[in-house]
């Protein structure tokens, strides 16, 4: 019994010491995700969306954008607040799989709702979309604010609903 215990405990120490060795970071994952480094940093401004009736609603948002794990993840964390109260609460982490070649945008949202979207890099703008008919464009512009819509498509034309722009604070 004796023996079996020790036997034991040498394959978990070796078990343990393997797996604890240093990892190198994911090269291709990280030159992915740094192509992305234009979101990152303390964004806050004002922005608006539309109901169903087309009315505007405005708000205030902030955005603390950072890379995370040796710069192969970003996180995102967004509160708009309306009238003195939260109406967004939400973090995202965005991924690159080198497997399928492609972004990942998570999205976790307060209310319980999460989901993982895919996203894409065009002409340094981030495209992520909810579904083929709902995506959101975010991009830097040329006065080097955070800018960002969100559309619908409707047959084969885009509508916009959302527009957000930020200043780095």
């Amino acid at each position: 019994m004796k023996k079996q215990f020790i036997f034991f405990v040498s394959i978990v120490i070796i078990s343990f010491t393997v797996n604890a060795q240093p990892r190198e970071t994911d090269a291709v994952s990280k030159n992915e995700i740094i192509k992305l480094g234009f979101m990152v940093g303390k964004w806050q401004g004002s922005g608006w969306m539309m109901d169903r009736d087309g009315s505007k609603h405005h708000f205030q948002q902030q955005e603390d954008i950072q890379f995370k794990l040796d710069s192969t993840a970003i996180l995102i964390e967004g509160l708009g607040k309306a009238e003195g109260k939260i109406i967004h609460n939400a973090m995202a982490i965005i991924a690159y799989n080198k497997t399928d070649s492609a972004y990942s945008f998570n999205s976790y949202l307060s209310s319980g709702l999460s989901g993982t979207y895919k996203a894409e890099l065009h002409h340094n703008k981030l495209y992520w979309y909810l579904n083929e008919n709902m995506r959101y464009v975010i991009e830097i512009n040329k006065a080097g604010q955070w800018f960002e819509i969100g559309e619908m498509k409707r047959g084969e034309s885009w509508f916009q609903f959302f527009e957000m722009t930020l200043d780095k604070r």
